[in-house]
């Protein structure tokens, strides 16, 4: 129940003077009733009688309108109750008292606009505000006021005057650079100026000094809105050296400040904040899954496998961190781990997609080519059912390579043009589908054709000069075939077995015994191979004679 204020008793001469003057008579009995309406109010409040009470409450300040602490205590217990307008006699009422407070004129604009008149809501709002020009809620008020009547020119101009006000503190700036923004995000024609007013705005009080924390990290929160990533993330690493170690807004301002510099392609300065965020919260999941994410873009797999099992151990519920993990094992070369870690996966996640998936690339990595193909098959299945986009040309690239590793050559063509019909432009998939059938002798100009799309998207690739050079000797084309293998080799960074190998046979098709000798002898060098190593057997007996 909210405390009572008694209403004023009026002063009067002396007994016999009220007995004989009429008007005091008039007004002692008034008084009186105001007390009995006010008392029965209260009881009525007290007996959970709302309407009752609001009845009593207006009765008494209506017999005793001269009593400012009575009309002011009822009026705020009427609009308390939402009756608007026996609250707005109440405070015409005490607008009419010599030396008003300043705060009626605020609640008259309240009342105004509760009940629909916008118009002398802004009227007493722009009187609240003459009375009192540093307090900015006032001109929130009068700014809503415009907004609810779709006068965005108007409610610029009032933000405008706020600006212009002299004196004024860095809070009621930062404050004000919010109705800026907010004025922004509604109106697209005001757009412009608003927001530059803003920033304007958020400058100057920038300037200011010293700034409460608080501010500080206001106005930090305002350029961020705006969109000057800059400025917030200045102000945030000034409110940094005020916060103390390890306090929740210490985490906050760093959580802030990785967002505006992944925004800003500014890794380095990212991380350095999450290992700051670590090194007061070693159990944060976010960060060490954020760090796991950079090392993985990198190519750091071991920083990459141990920040993402980190983040699994902090919080296992990060469902993709677990995926994530799989991968950066797959990556790494730990097939068996990465199977383990989804196996891990489906004790605490429905089966889905990328589970499958990854099991798949798992297995493929370690040549398990049955259980690869099997995975790849729910895979599909599951993005069937749930009728995803995740049936795309990588995932039939992926499916049609273990299927020609795993002997299964019509899948394996059967996916590759998947994957090529999916991706026109995707000249890994042309190529390893046209090298396939050059391998096997089979579609030998359709080979070629994909081939040779490959190369005008890559022609540096040294595997795709390597397919050309393949297919072309398959042609019979030797010289051919001799040109694009020496093309590879010019573009290997690591020497290859593989295309030494193709080069030493073209060699030894051109009659070039010799050559393919030396060829085939690197070959060997760079990785031993019983097939090569016979064809090199064969020619050096064949020189020796």
């Amino acid at each position: 129940m909210t405390a009572c204020i008694t209403p004023r008793t009026t002063k009067h001469h002396s007994d016999s003077t009220a007995e004989t003057n009429p008007e005091d008579r008039r007004n002692l009995q008034a008084l009186a009733e105001s007390h009995a309406h006010f008392a029965a109010a209260i009881v009525h409040e007290v007996n959970e009688e709302s309407a009752a009470a609001f009845n009593e409450f207006f009765l008494a300040a209506k017999l005793n309108q001269s009593d400012a602490d009575l009309l002011d205590e009822v009026a705020n217990r009427l609009i308390g109750g939402r009756q608007f307008e026996r609250a707005l006699q109440v405070l015409k009422w005490a607008a009419e008292l010599p030396d008003a407070d300043d705060m009626l004129f605020v609640r008259l604009g309240f009342v105004y606009s509760q009940l629909g008149d916008n118009a002398k809501s802004i009227e007493a709002n722009r009187e609240a505000i003459r009375r009192m020009p540093k307090m900015l809620a006032l001109r929130q008020n009068l700014y809503l006021n415009h907004i609810t009547a779709k006068q965005p020119e108007a409610a610029l101009s009032v933000l405008n005057e706020a600006a212009a006000e002299p004196d004024t503190d860095a809070e009621f700036l930062a404050n004000l650079a919010e109705l800026y923004a907010n004025l922004a995000r509604q109106f697209q024609d005001q757009r412009l100026a608003a927001r530059g007013k803003a920033l304007e705005i958020l400058n100057r009080a920038s300037t200011q000094s010293p700034l409460p924390v608080p501010v500080q990290l206001k106005i930090g929160d305002g350029f961020n809105l705006l969109g000057d990533k800059n400025s917030a993330s200045k102000m945030y690493l000034e409110v940094l050296d005020h916060v103390a170690p390890a306090s929740p807004l210490q985490e906050i301002l760093r959580s802030k400040l990785v967002d505006i510099f992944l925004r800003g392609g500014d890794h380095a300065r990212a991380q350095e904040q999450l290992k700051a965020i670590l090194r007061e919260n070693p159990k944060n999941a976010a960060a060490h899954y954020f760090l796991g994410s950079f090392a993985f873009d990198e190519k750091r797999w071991s920083d990459a496998i141990d920040s993402f099992t980190q983040a699994i151990g902090a919080n296992p519920a990060i469902e993709q961190a677990h995926y994530d993990l799989a991968s950066a094992h797959i990556a790494a070369g730990h097939g068996d781990t990465a199977v383990k870690v989804m196996e891990e996966a489906r004790k605490k996640f429905e089966t889905k997609f990328p589970m499958e998936f990854l099991t798949a690339l798992a297995w493929h990595e370690q040549k398990q080519y049955d259980k690869a193909l099997a995975s790849f098959s729910a895979a599909e299945k599951l993005a069937l059912s749930a009728k995803t986009n995740r049936l795309n040309a990588g995932f039939y690239f992926q499916f049609g390579a273990a299927s020609e590793r795993g002997g299964k050559f019509a899948d394996a063509e059967k996916y590759f043009e998947r994957s090529i019909a999916l991706a026109p432009n995707n000249a890994e998939a042309m190529n390893y589908l046209g090298y396939m059938w050059a391998e096997r002798g089979e579609n030998l100009r359709r080979a070629y054709d994909l081939i040779e799309a490959a190369l005008k998207i890559e022609p540096d690739n040294d595997a795709f000069l390597d397919s050309m050079g393949w297919v072309l000797f398959k042609l019979g084309d030797f010289p051919g075939a001799m040109e694009y293998l020496l093309k590879a080799i010019a573009k290997l960074d690591n020497p290859d077995a593989t295309v030494y190998d193709h080069l030493g046979d073209a060699y030894a098709a051109a009659k070039a015994l010799d050559k393919a000798r030396d060829a085939w002898a690197k070959s060997v060098s760079i990785e031993p191979n019983e097939a090569v190593q016979k064809k090199l057997d064969a020619a050096i007996k064949e020189l020796s004679r």
